[in-house]
């Protein structure tokens, strides 16, 4: 079993930046691959983002894809999402989450491919 926390969140103005991060323990970090889902108000949870288990690839959904950034350092268990040109559409509350695929090179594309998440961080952004 894996415990993921995760921090970083607050209200920010819209063209701004905030780094996620997401503390993980109770097994080995780099045996798995992570991913950044979101869930806005009356929205279903949507993937935001994935890394491989060794950081090698990444893939985004298109609405963050320029903009956010997601990496890993195994060493410090660790996973980060680095958001830039914050819009007022990417209000939610993000969750950090485990990779269920057995693959290690695949970085995930849907929240389908996810299971584990935390208990999420809230991201504010205001107009």
């Amino acid at each position: 079993q894996v415990q993921l926390v995760e921090s970083g969140g607050r209200l920010v103005q819209a063209g701004g930046s905030l780094r996620l991060s997401c503390a993980a323990s109770g097994r080995t970090f780099s045996s798995y691959g992570m991913g950044w889902l979101r869930q806005a108000p009356g929205k279903e949870r949507e993937f935001v983002g994935g890394i491989s288990r060794r950081g090698g690839y990444t893939n985004y959904a298109d609405s963050v894809k320029g903009r956010f950034t997601i990496s890993r350092d195994n060493a410090k268990n660790t996973l980060y999402l680095q958001m830039n040109s914050l819009k007022p559409e990417d209000t939610a509350i993000y969750y950090c989450a485990v990779n269920i695929r057995d693959n290690n090179y695949y970085a995930g594309r849907s929240e389908a491919d996810f299971g584990s998440w935390g208990q999420g961080t809230q991201v504010t952004v205001s107009s």
